[in-house]
């Protein structure tokens, strides 16, 4: 008889298991399709993803590239929303908020948020509260570290044009680290804004017509998607400029310190895999980066005629020649 039952048994536990629904992920990213980096941070998710067991054979990703477009990131929100996903992946800013404008039930996981309690998407870190969570991109406090690194490595900088998006709460924030220490750098201040190229161009040429500038790029979405043409007017002007992400020394920027977001996007997965086995989004806390980068270009420091301090190149993650 017990023979005969596990014969019986063995059959309709993998007729479930082939019966297994298959589950249905969003994703939202906010840079374009085609760009590098944009295939990096999507295959670090995938990988995560797959490593908790989530391979092609169970679920199926639809995925969507805003391009630093705030009204297409509000039209492929609803897209995704109308395809009735499980859970949403959102990357920066410019995905998640109109995601949540778009629903309030779907789950949704985050990263590359700098500040996601400052703009309304949960209600604190430890207990979001919502239907979304996630991965902070960076604290406050690692904006002033920019300037900090930026007069290590140009000591005759006097005055740093900051670029950041007023649109968003963090780039207000950001601006405000930074404006908290430079007095003690001795630095002046000048904000510019990233969402349109024309202006940034203009205000960038404007304020390199005075000596001893330097460039700081805080964390946005439109920073990232306008990179190539800042990265441009830095080595036009002969500007020492850090980044917060290290593609920008990749393509050509002089330095930058933050999180890795190739890792936050791999994290990412772990919320995901909780959600696809019912945990709810307000029942995990959202969590800060683990992983920081200095990363430094040396080819570009020397056509400033940068001398790299032995003390950065010691603590550097990467150094690019």
């Amino acid at each position: 008889m017990m023979l005969l039952t596990g014969a019986a048994a063995t059959p309709l536990a993998v007729d479930a298991q082939q019966a297994e629904r298959l589950r249905r992920i969003g994703v939202l990213m906010p840079t374009e399709a085609n760009d590098p980096e944009s295939a990096l941070r999507f295959a670090a998710f995938k990988q995560g993803l797959q490593q908790f067991g989530w391979g092609d054979d169970r679920v199926q990703i639809d995925y969507r590239w805003a391009g630093g477009n705030t009204e297409k990131a509000r039209q492929y929100a609803v897209e995704l929303i109308a395809l009735d996903p499980d859970v949403i992946f959102a990357l920066g800013n410019y995905s998640v908020a109109p995601v949540l404008q778009a629903t309030r039930t779907v789950p949704i996981v985050f990263a590359v948020v700098p500040d996601p309690v400052g703009a309304g998407f949960v209600e604190s870190l430890a207990r979001p509260g919502g239907n979304a969570t996630g991965l902070i991109l960076i604290e406050y406090s690692v904006s002033a570290k920019w300037l900090e690194l930026l007069k290590q490595m140009a000591p005759s900088v006097t005055r740093v044009a900051v670029m950041r998006d007023t649109a968003i709460v963090s780039g207000i924030g950001q601006f405000g680290a930074i404006q908290s220490v430079s007095p003690s750098f001795g630095v002046e201040l000048t904000p510019v804004n990233v969402q349109d190229p024309r202006d940034i161009e203009r205000a960038v040429t404007a304020f390199a017509s005075a000596q001893n500038g330097g460039l700081i790029v805080t964390v946005s979405a439109s920073a990232a998607a306008h990179r190539k043409l800042i990265i441009g007017l830095a080595a036009r002007h002969k500007l020492p400029a850090i980044y917060h992400e290290h593609f920008y020394v990749k393509d050509g920027g002089l330095m930058s310190y933050g999180p890795s977001i190739v890792d936050q996007c791999k994290r990412a997965a772990a919320f995901v895999d909780k959600i696809l086995k019912g945990v709810k989004p307000a029942e995990l806390p959202v969590q800060a980066p683990t992983k920081y980068e200095l990363v430094i270009n040396m080819k570009t420091a020397k056509a400033l005629g940068l001398t790299v301090p032995p003390a950065l190149l010691t603590r550097a993650d990467e150094v690019i020649e």
